[in-house]
C-alpha cells in the first residue's frame, strides 16, 4: 500500500533530524513551523475498490494524531463526497505544527532541552559561534558535556591571543592539555570563526599544524648527531658522543669536524664506526628546515645517505634545494645492482621531475620511477646493504686522504 502511515510520517522527521533541521530550527530566526508533511491518501479508484482498506487506513492516521493539547502531527480532514461510497471525512494533509511535535514524535525532547541549553551557552558566550551550532547542530549535541568546555577554550584563546606557551599551561577549571589535543580539529574551527584574522597564522593548516596557527609554543625540533672522531669531540667525556638537541642549539654549534654524514636509518647511524673530521646526522625524512638554518652547514662537506628508491631521491632533491654543495652517498647505480638480491618493491612511488638531482643520480631515478630495471617497483633499504661495502665506501670517502 503505498498510503502514507503513521510510520511513514516519523520517517520523515527523522531525516528531517538526521540533516540537523530540527534542531538548526531552534537557532534560525524563521524556524519553518508549521511544516507541511507529506501524506500520500488513496485515489478515488481506490476508494472505490478498497473503501474498507481506505477507513482503516483513515482511522489509524486519526488515532496517531494529536488532540487537544497533545505532542504529535496534526491532520487536516476534507470531506470527499464519492459517488459510490458517498460523503466520507478523510485526511488530507499532515502538519507539525511546532519544533516540540517533531521531537515528540521521534523521541528526541530530552536531545532538543540539552541543545537548547548549548544554544544558550553559546548565545551568551561565544555568539559569534551561533551560525557553527546552527550548520553543525548534532555535532555538537555529540559533544555533549564537552561542548561547554570547548566555548570555555575559545574564550580563552580570545582573551589570550597568539599566548606564546605550551598548551599544558592553559590554566582552565576541568580541561587538561590531552582534552584540547583531541579537540584540534572543532577548535580549529570554532576558533577561526572567532579570532581576529591577525592571531591566526593562515599558513599553517590542519591538525597537525595546531599549535603554530594559533600562536601556542610547540614541541621544539630535535636533532641528533654523533662525533665520529674521539679527537674532535664536543663534550670531552671519553666515550661515543651520540646527542640530542634543539635546532636553535644545534644552529649554533660550530664543531670542528669538516664532513657530515646524514642518514635516514638510525641503526646505520648507530653502526657508523669512527671517522676522522666526521659527525654523523641522523636524518628525519623530509623536512630539512631545522638543518638548513645551521649556518655552519654551509661550510662543511655533507653527505646524504637514503633508501635507493624514488622516495630517497626525493628526499636528497629536497635537502639539495637547502643545502646545494650536497652529495649523496651509496645512493649509486653500482651499490644498487650489486645488492640485487636484496632489492624490495617500493610501495608508492615518487613521479614528479627532482631538479636538483646530478646527471647519474637523475637517470638512476628515471630508471626507478618508469620501472625500467625489472617487472616490480625497485627499492634497496639502506639496512639490506651488505656492512663490508659500507665500510669500502667509507674508507673511500671519509678515511683516505685525511691526516
Amino acid at each position: 500500500m503505498s498510503w502514507t502511515v503513521p510510520g511513514d510520517l516519523r520517517s520523515q522527521v527523522q531525516r528531517l533530524w538526521d540533516r540537523g533541521r530540527l534542531l538548526a530550527s531552534l537557532v534560525d530566526a524563521e524556524p519553518g513551523f508549521p511544516l507541511r508533511l507529506v501524506l500520500k491518501t488513496p485515489s478515488s479508484t481506490e476508494l472505490s475498490e478498497r473503501f474498507e482498506e481506505a477507513r482503516a487506513w483513515s482511522r489509524a492516521l486519526l488515532d496517531g494524531a494529536k488532540t487537544g493539547d497533545g505532542k504529535g502531527y496534526r491532520l487536516v480532514q476534507r470531506e470527499v463526497r464519492h459517488r459510490v461510497i458517498g460523503s466520507n471525512a478523510l485526511p488530507v494533509e499532515a502538519w507539525l505544527d511546532s519544533i516540540d511535535d517533531a521531537l515528540f514524535m521521534i523521541g528526541k525532547q530530552r536531545d532538543g532541552q540539552r541543545f537548547a541549553r548549548l544554544l544558550a551557552r553559546t548565545r551568551t558566550g561565544a555568539p559569534s559561534l551561533v551560525a557553527w551550532l546552527s550548520a553543525n547542530p548534532l555535532r555538537a549535541l555529540a559533544f555533549g558535556d564537552d561542548f561547554p568546555r570547548l566555548l570555555d577554550i575559545v574564550a580563552w584563546v580570545r582573551a589570550h591571543p597568539r599566548p606564546n606557551m605550551y598548551l599544558r599551561q592553559v590554566d582552565l577549571p576541568g580541561i587538561h592539555s590531552k582534552f584540547i589535543e583531541e579537540h584540534v580539529a572543532v577548535l580549529s574551527e570554532l576558533l577561526d570563526r572567532s579570532l581576529p584574522a591577525d592571531a591566526v597564522d593562515a599558513s599553517a593548516s590542519g591538525s597537525v599544524n595546531f599549535v603554530q596557527r594559533y600562536g601556542f609554543r610547540g614541541k621544539p625540533v630535535r636533532v641528533r648527531l654523533r662525533v665520529l672522531d674521539p679527537r674532535q669531540a664536543l663534550l670531552r667525556i671519553g666515550r661515543d658522543e651520540d646527542i640530542t638537541m634543539d635546532h636553535e642549539t644545534f644552529a649554533r654549534l660550530d664543531p670542528a669536524p669538516s664532513r657530515v654524514l646524514i642518514t635516514e636509518n638510525e641503526i646505520n647511524f648507530l653502526a657508523l664506526p669512527p671517522l676522522p673530521d666526521s659527525i654523523a646526522i641522523f636524518g628525519s625524512g623530509y623536512g630539512f628546515d631545522s638543518l638548513a638554518q645551521a649556518a655552519w652547514l654551509q661550510d662543511r662537506t655533507v653527505h646524504y645517505w637514503g633508501d635507493i628508491d624514488t622516495h630517497g631521491f626525493a628526499i636528497l632533491d629536497q635537502l639539495r634545494a637547502q643545502l646545494t654543495h650536497v652529495e649523496s652517498f651509496l645512493m649509486d647505480r653500482a651499490t644498487l645492482m650489486v645488492h640485487r638480491s636484496q632489492w624490495i618493491e617500493e610501495p608508492q612511488i615518487v613521479l614528479r621531475d627532482l631538479p636538483h638531482l646530478d646527471g647519474e643520480e637523475r637517470a638512476l631515478f628515471d630508471d626507478l620511477r618508469w620501472r625500467r630495471l625489472g617487472d616490480q617497483q625497485v627499492r634497496l633499504e639502506q639496512e639490506r646493504i651488505g656492512f663490508g661495502w659500507i665500510e669500502q665506501a667509507l674508507r673511500g670517502r671519509f678515511v683516505e686522504g685525511c691526516d
